[in-house]
């Protein structure tokens, strides 16, 4: 029983550890994003017609905060994610620990992909359908604050779904998922995915199919994907107990 409590202190110890240093990885990009951030902010807007408004002096550090929040946290998913990984990382096989490392800089790369999707393609979309809305009947003015926020509402969704491919490799590569199990799921996959976009998309049919429309098929790439990562590990692990019975009977 001892043993058990010691060991689960040394699992909470591990955990705070990594946690404190995502922590600071993220404090130390955010400081790095907000010295730039009037230069990221003139990047972002460089597009629009109209200068934004603000309110009053705390709608400008929202924005700026906001900004930089986004940044850092598009950093930090390498370290994030590195620190997850060594914290299971004894828990995992030698091969499994090389397999799974591989996936870091892949769910980096998909989540800046899911940005770029939902700010070059979701936002500009959704936007022009919004403004057009009012026609020539109302002049067309933004608050900063809720630029921004439709902004980050737009685009941030898309790229924590867009991690769903590697995310799903990397379960099934420590064997939590299976690919039949995720095809098994599929119908109640496919109406939460669809919820999402309606939820994301202005009330029309064409928004809700443009972004329905990716997310099934990211659904269907992490469905096909970890059946390949599956097939791998079932012939590694049957090899591995064919070299097993192979020294015992030897032995």
């Amino acid at each position: 029983m001892a043993d058990k409590e010691l060991n689960m202190v040394d699992h909470l110890d591990e955990l705070r550890k990594r946690l404190i240093i995502s922590a600071i990885a993220f404090i130390l990009f955010f400081i790095a994003a907000f010295i730039f951030v009037e230069e990221i902010y003139q990047w972002l807007v460089r597009d629009l017609d109209m200068k934004l408004i603000v309110l009053g002096p705390t709608d400008i550090l929202w924005v700026y905060f906001i900004i930089a929040g986004v940044i850092a946290i598009a950093a930090s998913i390498p370290v994030i994610t590195f620190q997850v990984w060594s914290f299971v990382k004894p828990g995992l096989l030698p091969h499994e620990r090389k397999t799974t490392l591989q996936y870091i800089p892949a769910l980096f790369l998909l989540f800046i992909l899911g940005i770029c999707f939902g700010y070059y393609v979701i936002f500009p979309t959704v936007l022009t359908f919004l403004i057009g809305l009012g026609g020539e009947m109302f002049m067309t003015s933004f608050t900063a604050e809720k630029y921004f926020r439709f902004l980050i509402n737009m685009t941030l969704p898309f790229a924590f779904l867009f991690e769903l491919p590697a995310i799903a490799m990397f379960l099934t590569s420590i064997g939590i998922l299976n690919p039949y199990g995720l095809a098994k799921v599929r119908k109640y996959a496919y109406f939460i995915l669809v919820v999402i976009a309606v939820l994301l998309s202005p009330p029309d049919f064409i928004s809700d199919i443009l972004v329905a429309i990716p997310l099934l098929l990211l659904y269907e790439i992490s469905i096909s994907l970890s059946k390949f990562v599956y097939k791998r590990r079932q012939k590694r692990l049957e090899n591995s107990e064919e070299d097993e019975y192979d020294k015992e009977e030897w032995a």
